[in-house]
């Protein structure tokens, strides 16, 4: 069973418009949906619409929230302070991908492992997961 990790701009994403694609990630079987409240609370803040806050609290009502201690990030990991605690948060929760749009920051580790956790935007896990939704 995979478990998810999901980055603010994936949650955000997915509570900005009535019908994502990325609702799907809500659907599969055999994973586990994983984010932080660190995640969460960035997403709220930038949605600008009630409706779109209302969609976010349905569907964080099925994420396991987890928070990770301040600590040093693994070697040769280089990312922007705000995100920090996604990474660290992941590899907390032990999760098996840590699922992000954010080409600028964690664009250099798609695709690849740390600590356990491949890094990837959220279409490429989908492919992946194809018959399994």
């Amino acid at each position: 069973m995979d478990r998810l990790f999901l980055d603010a701009n994936v949650v955000f994403s997915a509570a900005y418009r009535p019908n994502p694609e990325l609702l799907k990630l809500w659907k599969l079987k055999n994973v586990i949906l994983c984010s932080s409240r660190h995640a969460l609370e960035e997403a709220r803040i930038n949605l600008t619409h009630e409706v779109q806050r209302s969609r976010l609290a349905r569907l964080s009502r099925n994420i396991h929230l987890f928070d990770a201690p301040p600590k040093e990030l693994p070697g040769g990991v280089l990312l922007p302070d705000k995100d920090v605690p996604i990474l660290l948060a992941a590899i907390e929760v032990r999760a098996t991908h840590l699922i992000t749009g954010d080409l600028r920051h964690f664009g250099p580790y798609f695709g690849k492992t740390i600590q356990g956790i491949l890094v990837l935007p959220p279409g490429n896990y989908l492919k992946k997961a194809g018959p399994r939704r």
